[in-house]
């Protein structure tokens, strides 16, 4: 997986783009083989200016095969608004994953010794209700 971090308004030191890139591969290391590339917007809003909620980070992670995710977390503080927005973006990995995995439904049907045959037992059933039709017609 690759990161890319991006700065506006803000300053954007080598020492900030490796504490950034660490703190989303440490949570999101998970997900390596799953992305292609995470890119990190940070900025600040107000332009050196106090304000509430004025720092902002946008993370958009780029699953293979898949559309773009993308989450934004403001805070007062940079550290609050990375590790806010780095939070949403494992939930929504986490979420997408999850719904990506392959529910396989076993008939209890087994083939040769030792083979266990899977298939979708929705399926099986059309196709047992479709053979009685053409048996009675």
């Amino acid at each position: 997986m690759q990161v890319q971090v991006h700065t506006n308004q803000i300053e954007g030191s080598a020492r900030l783009q490796e504490w950034v890139s660490s703190a989303v591969l440490d949570k999101l290391d998970h997900f390596d083989e799953f992305l292609t590339r995470v890119v990190v917007h940070i900025s600040d809003e107000n332009a050196h200016k106090a304000g509430a909620d004025d720092k902002r980070c946008h993370i958009e992670a780029r699953p293979k095969g898949h559309q773009p995710i993308s989450v934004t977390h403001k805070s007062d503080e940079m550290g609050i608004a990375v590790d806010g927005a780095v939070e949403k973006m494992r939930h929504a990995l986490e979420h997408l994953s999850g719904r990506l995995e392959t529910k396989v439904v076993s008939t209890g049907r087994i083939g040769e010794p030792g083979e266990v045959v899977l298939t979708d037992a929705l399926l099986e059933e059309e196709f047992l209700a479709k053979q009685e039709e053409l048996d009675r017609g």
